[in-house]
């Protein structure tokens, strides 16, 4: 059977699993740091790193490793890659410097083959995290406390090695439509490279030139259907597997001027949740990387088609298993820069909508927010769970989003942007998103389409605490059949209603609860679903009734009922 084919079964998780090689090696275990011992790749904030005390700012980490013996043969190269390291990391080999990195969400690459021995090689990494907020920081804070959440420093994504040869491949890119798939092979030392495809004949395609491959009989990439076609590229002695889905994002326009999205030309209501991605004993990640299945198996039994990932990049293999369960993901950047109660919640929560703007922070720190964004892209543009992007989140460090909703839009033009969550529109941007708490508001028929990006957030306390007594959300309840008709109510009065007039999505806050944040619809171990789930698979069954029947009356030129 080919897995890639199969979303149910689970196959041995890689760390890049868009460009799968068959040789590597994982460095994660044990370590130390700062002279104690700590197991990567869990940051020492988490239980599972085994690190006992205070977390200081300066991080040393060391480990030593053999090479397998035929990995120094026939003069390849050796790669040494990192998932991610908080905020700035300094990296030696045998005590020689190979470079340095910043921010911590995204992964890097050393070529560490002058500085490797076969034996008793000497790993070192010097990591700093201040939690400044210059880099991209997220939810993480120093004092942990409603909607923030426990900080990550140093490393907390897989470490590992890999052998290439010397003519290899450093990048794949694989842009679909519906019947074709345009692949773009980037690699050294060489002129071209032959791909095969799922069976069909293989193509030559030249290095860093894009290559349309078109596709008969296309089998179509779909939330009810997330098949995946197989390939592999082979230049010279280098061979990578990889996958991609034939989907496109787009957009329809109606008799009344207004937009909708589209999936593969095809209409759908997007019932997100949104997902902060944080674990109990891992913090930013699970303790196996399966569990990825398993959490997005759990939005999927809730109805649930779209993640909203908030604020917060993930290991590729969340990506992965989100492209073989067929679960859309809106893709949030990770803000930097200032935030301000007050100004970007409270006063737009009651309806007080300042320009955004004010603090713009450094022209380093600008600069650095939009190499990252742009980073991000690159990194996800061969995963169709992809759909979308939101750039800025209530205000958060926000400024010149115009501009940069076209700097990203060229970057990749497949997918839309939402350019600002939240309250602070007037911008370019493909879509808004409305955020709506503590009340019920049916929302008109806009131009661009329409999602309630944030709403909900009811509270049950179920009496699984994180890290603080307090409990936070925006509304309590006291049982399960409460929690479930509160949000019943909610749809029944706002939701549903906004769908008669086109809203194409909604985005509920959120899937979990986290540490003191109790507003989830499972509890923070993941152990107790807190909603009853028939019924809120019902809600998703008539939220797309509903913005089907709609769709097909404004089609035909009728009226919004509001």
């Amino acid at each position: 059977m080919d897995i890639s084919r199969d979303p149910t079964v689970t196959e041995p998780l890689y760390p890049r699993p868009r460009m799968k090689r068959t040789d590597h090696m994982s460095l994660d275990g044990p370590w130390t740091m700062n002279g104690r011992e700590i197991r990567v790749p869990f940051p020492p904030q988490a239980p599972l790193s085994g690190w006992q005390g205070e977390v200081p700012e300066e991080m040393v980490y060391e480990r030593t490793f053999d090479l397998p013996e035929n990995w120094t043969e026939n003069g390849g190269r050796i790669l040494l890659h990192f998932g991610a390291v908080d905020q700035e990391a300094r990296v030696a080999l045998n005590g020689t410097e190979l470079g340095a990195h910043a921010g911590g969400y995204l992964p890097f690459t050393f070529d560490i083959t002058e500085a490797a021995r076969l034996r008793d090689n000497r790993l070192t990494v010097y990591a700093r995290d201040t939690l400044s907020h210059r880099y991209p920081y997220g939810k993480q804070t120093k004092n942990p406390h409603g909607m923030w959440y426990t900080p990550v420093s140093g490393i907390w994504q897989t470490v590992w090695l890999e052998p290439v040869p010397a003519e290899h491949i450093v990048s794949l890119s694989a842009e679909t439509d519906l019947d074709s798939v345009t692949l773009t092979v980037d690699a050294v030392g060489a002129a071209e490279a032959s791909v095969l495809i799922d069976g069909l004949d293989p193509v030559i395609c030249p290095v860093n030139v894009p290559t349309r491959i078109p596709i008969p009989s296309p089998r179509l990439w779909s939330p009810s259907d997330p098949y995946l076609y197989h390939f592999t590229v082979t230049l010279g002695r280098d061979r990578a597997e990889s996958r991609f889905g034939l989907r496109t994002v787009g957009m329809e326009t109606l008799p009344d001027g207004t937009e909708r999205l589209t999936l593969n030309g095809e209409k759908l209501f997007l019932f997100g949740v949104l997902d902060q991605g944080y674990w109990p004993d891992g913090l930013f990640l699970p303790e196996d990387p399966s569990e990825y299945e398993k959490e997005l198996d759990r939005a999927a039994a809730l109805g649930i088609n779209l993640i909203r990932k908030h604020i917060k990049i993930e290991p590729e293999a969340f990506y992965d298993a989100c492209d073989r369960k067929g679960i859309l993901v809106l893709q949030d950047m990770v803000n930097s820069g200032p935030y301000h109660y007050i100004l970007d919640t409270v006063l737009p929560t009651v309806g007080f909508k300042y320009r955004p703007g004010f603090f713009p922070g450094s022209r380093r720190r600008r600069a650095f927010f939009e190499e990252h964004c742009l980073a991000a892209q690159d990194l996800l543009y061969n995963h169709p769970s992809v759909i979308g992007y939101t750039i800025f989140n209530e205000g958060w460090g926000q400024y010149d989003t115009s501009r940069i909703y076209r700097a990203l839009k060229k970057n990749d033009p497949t997918r839309f942007l939402l350019s600002a969550s939240g309250w602070f529109k007037g911008y370019q941007s493909d879509i808004e998103g409305e955020h709506i708490y503590f009340k019920e508001k049916i929302l008109k028929r806009r131009k661009r389409p329409l999602l309630i990006s944030e709403c909900g957030g009811f509270t049950l306390d179920s009496g699984t605490k994180g890290t603080e007594h307090k409990t936070y959300g925006y509304g309590q309840t006291a049982s399960p059949e409460e929690l479930t008709a509160r949000i019943e109510h909610m749809f029944d009065h706002m939701v549903l209603p906004s769908a008669e007039n086109g809203l194409n999505g909604v985005v509920y806050t959120q899937l979990t609860d986290v540490e003191g944040e109790i507003n989830g619809l499972y509890t923070y171990d993941r152990k107790t679903c807190k909603v009853i789930p028939g019924r809120i698979r019902a809600l998703a069954e008539r939220c797309s009734d509903t913005f089907l029947k709609a769709l097909g009356k404004a089609r035909a030129g009728e009226p919004p009922k509001i």
